[in-house]
């Protein structure tokens, strides 16, 4: 039988590699913004957004989640890639 400390080690392990995959989308974004500056598309595209957020919804369907909640997180990942599109395009806010 495991203890609670066990467990939220656990727990910690999982969020780590959680925030890794986070930061390797978010570093995608300078691939991202190479091909649309490329193509000469917006930094934002809303039709984009929703095929993900579809997708998202779908999956978290699939795997018995919270559709409203999974949509939330896409929709924060989604404003992440965004802004850092917009830093390395010179146009962010942060330096």
């Amino acid at each position: 039988m495991s203890t609670i400390k066990e467990v939220r080690e656990e727990i910690e392990q999982i969020d780590n590699e959680m925030l890794l995959l986070i930061r390797k989308r978010v570093d995608m974004a300078a691939k991202v913004l190479e091909v649309k500056k490329k193509e000469e598309l917006d930094i934002n595209d809303p039709s984009q957004n929703s095929v993900v957020l579809e997708r998202a919804a779908d999956s978290a369907t699939e795997l018995n989640l919270d559709v409203s909640a999974v949509k939330e997180i896409f929709n924060i990942l989604i404003k992440m890639n965004i802004e850092r599109q917009h830093e390395l395009s010179g146009e962010g806010n942060l330096p």
